[in-house]
This record gives structure tokens, sequence and C-alpha cells, in this order.
């Protein structure tokens, strides 16, 4: 178990210096056109991708970019900032629809200058949806709405249709009732000037836009474009999460250091190291999950009333809310995984019992009566004996009475050591003594 442990260590350790290996094509000597695939979730890995294409396809010169598109759409932080790429490259950008651009794909394809449809593809039904699937609020639907009518209309086309593609309550008279979402077929599109025209095959594209004779550089992602886009899918990020808490909750729980905390902090390297590589997250991220990390351990081994536990906690969930793609949809994140962890230690300590850590922290033996144990000595028998006091009583301090040590208080001010006092009160296992004067000392003697 501590060969794998250590394995899973080594291998994190590597990913911390895992290089951003950078893929960049060789500049062309003629024409060139670059293609850049646009696939499956739009997420802020993509945005990292293709700003990294588009800004080659600057430095190169070429004639244009193609990207081929085939989603289903995503995040839409993701595709604002996709579109302000596609609205900024100095070289013109062609949208060419292998299969669908829906959602924010739709947003997308949209911001390109030339829009080009394979038969059979289809562009639209862009209604903004939480991550559980429910439609969004009325504002955030008004606000996606805008900016896929801003999009079509800085290409020339008619912003209605693009705002019917996200808005159910906009109609559009012989395409759309009302109370519909929107969807347009490659004939629709072109019908209704959303697209330029239908290319049949990827081998037709350039000969459409005019650049039949043009170089085609290929753009792919990167092996670390490629493992930042797993790690910030929104599917990824709370399977991270949950083996993050889950596996230092275990270790906790474990005498030693195995598999778990090395599963533990593995899942949150990659976490951060993922987000990191997207664009997301920065040092000071990094930083605040390990003094959560550090907090959290002193909480264990320094009594500090809970102070370090919480700071740490923070600490870490403040790591985990800035390095992801949306804040709220972190914290949900965060929730979950936390809220499962602790039903899973619950669990666990129900059948298995306390190990580890947490055990140092706990008394296991019980303090019973039968046993010879009591919960306080019953002190009222010392009323009105005398003693000596060992130290000063400022009130507190120690006394001597019949030969035993007492750890009492004064009943008023300060009482020097080796003075004579006399016990006059007991309320459990407080023990109050008065100062004994020279008369009180001398009536005494007298009676006796």
């Amino acid at each position: 178990m501590k060969r794998v442990a250590f394995l899973l260590i080594g291998a994190a350790l590597l990913l911390m210096c895992w290089p951003v290996w950078s893929s960049a094509a060789p500049p062309a000597a003629g024409k060139a056109v670059y293609w850049i695939p646009v696939e499956q979730e739009v997420e802020r890995g993509l945005s990292t991708f293709l700003e990294r294409a588009l800004t080659e396809a600057e430095e190169a010169k070429a004639e244009a970019v193609v990207l081929e598109i085939d989603t289903l759409g995503g995040e839409v932080t993701a595709a604002l900032e996709i579109g302000k790429l596609i609205r900024r490259s100095s070289v013109p950008v062609i949208a060419y629809i292998r299969g669908e651009a829906i959602s924010a794909g739709a947003y997308i394809t949209l911001n390109a200058d030339k829009i080009l449809m394979s038969p059979g593809s289809a562009m639209g039904a862009a209604e903004p949806r939480t991550f559980y699937g429910e439609v969004a609020d009325p504002k955030t639907v008004a606000f996606w709405a805008s900016n896929m009518r801003a999009a079509a209309e800085q290409g020339g086309r008619n912003g209605d249709i693009a705002a019917a593609m996200v808005d159910r309550n906009v109609e559009i008279k012989g395409l759309k009732k009302k109370g519909e979402l929107l969807s347009l077929s490659a004939d629709q599109a072109v019908e209704w000037d959303m697209a330029d025209r239908i290319v049949p095959s990827e081998n037709e594209v350039l000969p459409a836009i005019g650049l039949g004779d043009a170089e085609v550089i290929e753009v792919e992602l990167t092996p670390a474009e490629k493992f930042a886009r797993w790690v910030t899918s929104p599917y990824v990020v709370p399977i991270l999460l949950l083996l993050g808490l889950g596996g230092i909750a275990l270790e906790l729980l474990t005498p030693g250091f195995g598999v778990p905390g090395a599963v533990g902090l593995l899942s949150f390297g990659l976490y951060f190291f993922g987000h990191y590589l997207a664009g997301l997250a920065g040092m000071e991220t990094v930083l605040l999950f390990v003094a959560g990390l550090i907090l959290m351990v002193v909480e264990l081994f320094v009594p500090g009333w809970g102070i370090f536990g919480i700071l740490g906690l923070i600490s870490l969930g403040s790591a985990v809310v800035l390095a992801a793609y949306d804040p709220a949809f972190g914290i949900v994140s965060l929730l979950v995984a936390l809220a499962i962890t602790l039903v899973g230690v619950w669990i666990a300590v129900k059948v298995f019992g306390m190990k580890g850590v947490w055990a140092k922290m706990i008394l296991k033996e019980s303090q019973k009566n039968e046993s010879g144990y009591t919960s306080s000595r019953d002190w009222k028998d010392l009323v009105g004996k005398k003693g000596m006091t060992l130290t000063p009583l400022r009130p507190a301090g120690w006394v001597e009475v019949d030969g035993e040590k007492y750890d009492v208080v004064s009943e008023g001010g300060m009482i020097p050591a080796k003075t004579a006092v006399k016990v006059i009160h007991v309320e459990g296992s407080r023990i109050v003594v008065r100062r004994i004067d020279t008369t009180e000392e001398k009536t005494s003697e007298e009676e006796m």
C-alpha cells in the first residue's frame, strides 16, 4: 500500500512540474489557412486553446482561420470570451459547422465573419440552463439573448432570429411560434441568411472561400490543453473535490500515511493545476490551498479552540472557489463534496471505529464509580479545620491542613505564606479560608 502511495505522490509532483508543451505549427511558405477544431464542451480550457491558436495564426499572417464546429454548448462565460477572441482577430474567421452548433456553439458561430454549414448540420437551441438542467432565471435569459442578438448583428445577420434561439417568447413570423425554441437546419439557416452557404465536405471549404490553393495548417490541442479541458469540465470538478476531501478525511481516520492521503492530495493537485493551465487559477490560489492544509494540521496538534481549523477550512474553500470558472458553481460543488465526505466519515466511524489522528483526541476509557472514580471529592469535612499557608494567597494558593496540601482561595485580600488560616466554607471543589488573628487563636486556646 505504501508503494502505491509513493507512486501517487510522485505522479502528483511530476504533474505539478509538467510544462505547458507547445505544439506551435511551423509557418507556411505561401498562403496558409489555420484549421482549428471546436469540439465537445465549451469551457475555459477551450478558450485558452483558441487564444493560442488565433495568436499563432496572426503571427504567421495567415489568410484565414477555419473553426470546425461540432459542439452541444457549455459555459456561457467561456463562450463570451471566445466570442471576444474571434471579433478581435486580425485574421478573418470562418465558422464551418460540421455537426451541431448548439447553445454556446451557436454564439461562437455567430461571431465569425462567414458561416458555412455541412448538409444535415444544425444551429441554435441556445436557451441558458443551470448545471442541474433547469431553465435559467429571466434575467440570465435576457442577458444571453442580448449577447446572441449583438453577435448576429455585428455580422450583418438577423438579431431577432438569434434572440429567438434563446428566448421562447420571441416570435418570428413564418419561422417560429411563441413558446418554441428555435433551432435552424442548414437549409433554413441559408434561407434566412443566418449562414452563407452549404458546403458538402471539409475538402470544399477552402475553395468556397476562395483559398483553394492555400496550405492547411491543422492546429491540435497540446497534452496540457487536453488535460486542462478535462479537469475544468463541470462533471469532473465535483468528483475531484470529493476525492480530495474524502481522501484527506480517510487519511486522518487511519494510522500512517497511505493511499487515501495520496489520492486526496493528487486530486487537489489535479484540480488546481488544471485550472492553472486553463488560466483560471494563479499562484495565490495554490498558496491559499497550502495555507489551508497547514492550518488544519496545526489544529490537530495545537489546542486552538477550533480557530486554526476554521481558518484552514476558509482558506481551502476560498482557494477552490477562486479557481473555479464560476464562483457559484465552485461553492455548490465544494458544499456537496463536503456533505458527502461528512456522511462517509460518519459511516466509517460507526462501522470501523475511530483510528489514526482522531483517535488520539478521544477518551477511550470510561470512568465509573464502581471502578473507584468520582467526579469530585467532598471537602465539607474540612470546614472548621486549621492549617498553614504554603504559598501566598492572592487570593488563590496552597494550604496544608492535617498534613495534606489543598488548593484554596482566601476570603478577602492577600494572605502571606506561613500564616495560620481556618477553613470557613466549602462549595464543591472550592475551599475558602480565613486568616486566624491573634485574638481568635487565644480564645481557642482558652476554650481548650
